[in-house]
């Protein structure tokens, strides 16, 4: 771990470690309040997490535990290749793993990261129970979880388990869930239009503004106005 923590180090850029904290709302009051960080882009993560895929769980657990957000982040970009190249028994523990450590999973980029890749695309073949438990936690971070994992299910053309989360939450009070459920129908309609079409035509009157925003971000102009001006 010496080795790997030292490597990380060196990509570090105090200007980065400077700009995070705003950027991801780590200041008193915001959604990251106490995240700490070091200053380190995604790329070189994402080059680490290939180098040090086969690090055991029990090391990674040293990562996904650690204050510092970018050793959380490189933890699941490691759990993500290990998930992806795994047998049923490795993906099972690493999805055991996962749950066990989703107090580390705290921040929007940490989630979109991780749940479409690891839970979500555990679950395309099982009871998505687990997605409404924690779509009905009262946890930001959980909550998020839930419907970024449905991504998984809408590639495979599956989009009802995010319509109907999206229903559920559709007044949530935090515009990062505004944001993701508005992506994720977003991407429903890159896929199916009528599907994004239909649902939004039931609901968009009482959304909020910016889950509307980004569900309707690529229509069409004449179309997008039609949504904004309640005119649909």
């Amino acid at each position: 771990m010496k080795v790997l923590l030292n490597e990380l180090k060196q990509h570090i850029e105090p200007d980065k470690a400077a700009f995070f904290p705003q950027f991801f709302k780590a200041f008193p009051g915001g959604y990251g309040e106490g995240d700490q960080f070091w200053g380190i882009r995604v790329p070189p993560l994402r080059q680490l997490a290939k180098k040090y895929r086969q690090l055991p769980l029990n090391k990674v657990e040293i990562l996904i535990t650690s204050p510092i957000h970018e050793q959380r982040l490189l933890a699941l970009f490691i759990l993500r290749l290990q998930f992806e190249k795994g047998d049923t028994d490795t993906q099972h523990a690493i999805i055991d793993f996962y749950l066990t450590h989703l107090a580390g999973v705290n921040n929007w980029d940490l989630v979109d990261g991780s749940a479409p890749y690891l839970l979500g695309t555990w679950l395309l073949d099982k009871d998505t129970q687990l997605l409404w438990t924690l779509a009905n936690s009262e946890q930001l971070w959980s909550q998020r979880i839930a419907v970024m994992s449905s991504f998984a299910f809408i590639k495979q053309g599956r989009y009802q388990l995010t319509l109907d989360l999206a229903a559920h939450l559709l007044q949530h009070p935090h515009d990062l869930m505004h944001k993701a459920i508005g992506w994720m129908l977003r991407e429903i309609g890159k896929r199916d239009l009528a599907t994004e079409l239909a649902f939004l035509d039931q609901h968009y009157t009482n959304m909020p503004r910016t889950m509307l925003r980004y569900a309707i971000e690529k229509f069409d102009e004449p179309l997008r106005q039609a949504y904004l001006k309640g005119t649909r």
